[in-house]
């Protein structure tokens, strides 16, 4: 039963996710798109403006589950900005009070943070990235999902057939192998920088290659195969000398 409730739970951020691909690569273009601003903008705006920031605070967390790095930034005036990453890397690792970094606003939020020696990162509110971590997301939770729910319902409709019971945890097992296969794809893409396409045109062809696995296997669970019982024992075998 836990399986069933896991692979019903990945399901559903499976197809949270991928109903957010779309929106996610408009907010990107839009993004990408976005004039620069030709004054300081006083409300939410559109364009990008490229504003000058002094850390005040720099917190990276390191070691506290669940907290994201964060920093609080002063504007030239002394206003404070709060803003928070998903990573440490490459800015946020090296922020120290005082430094002086430059902050691009969009919409009313710093969306990338750079610093002196030109290196930038993305803040949590940056648009940049989420179309690819929304896909990854959605091809690791909806393949592990949809696997481990068959391989955690097939029990109940063979109960007591341990061929069945043992050709549903091959299922299961494979269908972990597919989802940690999307998200070390996600990683090598974004580690690489290489486009969103290149997610699907590399876990395609591995996940491929598990099912024909998993299928092979479980056939060979089916017959037998992989049933410990069918090993014959040397205990009771006559000694030969």
């Amino acid at each position: 039963m836990a399986w069933v409730l896991i692979a019903v739970l990945a399901l559903g951020v499976g197809v949270a996710s991928a109903f957010q691909i779309r929106g996610a690569l408009e907010r990107e273009r839009e993004f990408h798109a976005a004039p620069a601003c030709a004054s300081a903008p006083v409300k939410v705006s559109g364009c990008v403006w490229k504003q000058e920031f002094t850390v005040r605070r720099a917190d990276m967390h390191n070691g506290d589950r669940g907290e994201s790095p964060e920093a609080d930034l002063l504007l030239p005036s002394g206003k404070p900005w709060h803003v928070t990453f998903l990573q440490t890397e490459p800015v946020m690792s090296g922020m120290e009070p005082d430094d002086k970094v430059v902050g691009l606003i969009w919409r009313g939020q710093v969306v990338e943070v750079r610093d002196t020696h030109g290196q930038r990162q993305q803040t949590s509110a940056g648009p940049v990235g989420w179309p690819e971590d929304r896909l990854g997301g959605a091809l690791a939770c909806l393949s592990f999902g949809l696997t481990a729910l068959v391989g955690g319902l097939w029990p109940f409709f063979a109960r007591g057939n341990r061929r069945h019971a043992k050709a549903a945890t091959v299922m299961r097992w494979h269908g972990l192998g597919m989802g940690a296969t999307a998200i070390l794809t996600l990683w090598a893409q974004a580690a690489n920088d290489w486009p969103l396409w290149s997610i699907p045109a590399i876990w395609g062809p591995l996940a491929l290659l598990l099912l024909a696995s998993m299928t092979a296997f479980v056939q060979a669970a089916l017959r037998g195969e992989l049933d410990d019982d069918d090993v014959p024992s040397l205990a009771g075998a006559p000694a030969t000398y």
